[in-house]
């Protein structure tokens, strides 16, 4: 399907509501704009600004047995101490501008797979960056293996939707630090991973081969993405809306793009692959609707000999290039983490907080690099 049949079948013109590009918003909170044929996220002071995001920061590591009372030692068993004496200094020093998604995997298995909670907004103001906010509106994220489909068209779905944005949004309306939020990290509209197959996708892919069944996933997609910003909206108006984080290596139905188109400000994609292949694909959905691309969720990964996997800071730089080179590509937020668990097993500084040299090296230059590329399109 080309960009012209995409956007009049998704009938933008007749369903969009009032989104954040406003020009109340300009001055006061991130907004976005086209400047030099390119796409950026503008800040608040008006400044071209390409995310470059840390995703997964969590202390429990560093409360392993292993590091006796490093933490109660170090930090004084303050959260607020840990991000502004640690995080906060080592995301600037490494050339990170801003903060993902900060929840960081904890479980792996067939019955528990599960991230820590999300950043409150006292913490994000203590770690004093920019940052992304994921809103907890649904769990049927690709890794969910425990709960239910939610019913979107029932009336505990929207209330649940109107708590969540009052919980959160609320808070966070009158933030400037904000960027904007996400919901569901690689949502199994169509498809599903072995281990939550018990439950099968939110839609039945094999219906999207009848004209009954794409009209029937676009109402669904339709209902999840109106509700879900119609409870933003209504406890905050201005900030960016990133939508879901959509896997792109497995099947995206468009169906659900097209519904999203309204309702949202920017694309957003996890994709596990190589820089070429990553900004390929990055490409042509920005091709296809015209909206601003989000590389939100990514690394390249070298696997030692004894499993123990690290980041690759080569392949960092090589993606961290593609994607400047995109005209639609607003950031790329790093698959971190911060600290080194049992669980995720690749991050910047293993549990006791010695730093990934090697890495960090690559990744700080090609950070600084597009810092001073950004400059030059102020």
């Amino acid at each position: 399907m080309n960009r012209r049949h995409f956007l009049a079948s998704a009938a933008v013109a007749a369903l969009a509501p009032a989104l954040s590009l406003r020009a109340a918003s300009e001055g006061k909170f991130f907004t976005l704009a086209q400047r030099k044929g390119h796409w950026w996220l503008v800040t608040p002071e008006g400044k071209p600004f390409f995310s470059i995001a840390l995703n997964h920061i969590d202390p429990a590591p560093l409360r392993y047995t292993a590091n006796g009372d490093l933490w109660a030692r170090k930090y004084g068993n303050s959260m607020e101490r840990w991000l502004k004496e640690a995080v906060a200094p080592d995301l600037r020093a490494w050339g990170f501008n801003s903060v993902g998604w900060t929840q960081e995997v904890v479980t792996r298995g067939l019955t528990n797979h599960r991230h820590s909670r999300a950043f409150t907004f006292e913490e994000y103001q203590w770690l004093g960056l920019p940052y992304c906010h994921q809103l907890p509106f649904a769990d049927f994220h690709q890794w969910d293996v425990e709960t239910r489909h939610p019913d979107f068209n029932s009336t505990e779905f929207a209330d649940w939707c109107d708590y969540v944005a009052r919980d959160h949004c609320a808070r966070m309306a009158g933030d400037p630090k904000l960027i904007g939020y996400f919901y569901i990290d690689c949502p199994t509209w169509i498809h599903t991973r072995p281990h939550n197959e018990w439950k099968g996708p939110l839609f039945d892919p094999g219906k999207l081969k009848t004209d009954a069944g794409r009209r029937e996933l676009t109402a669904l997609a339709t209902k999840w993405y109106q509700v879900t910003h119609d409870a933003i909206r209504r406890y905050d108006k201005h900030h960016l809306i990133l939508g879901d984080r959509y896997e792109a290596s497995l099947p995206i139905a468009e169906e659900v793009v097209r519904a999203a188109l309204p309702y949202v400000d920017v694309l957003s994609f996890q994709h596990f692959k190589q820089p070429a292949e990553v900004a390929a694909n990055l490409r042509k959905w920005h091709d296809l609707t015209g909206k601003p691309v989000l590389l939100a969720d990514q690394c390249v990964s070298i696997r030692q000999p004894d499993g123990v996997q690290r980041h690759d800071g080569a392949g960092y730089a090589a993606t961290l290039t593609a994607l400047r080179d995109l005209p639609g590509c607003v950031g790329y937020h790093l698959c971190g983490a911060y600290l080194r668990n049992t669980a995720r097993n690749r991050a910047l500084r293993a549990a006791d907080e010695a730093p990934d040299t090697a890495a960090l090296a690559a990744i700080t230059a090609a950070n600084r690099e597009a810092a001073e590329w950004m400059k030059t399109h102020e």
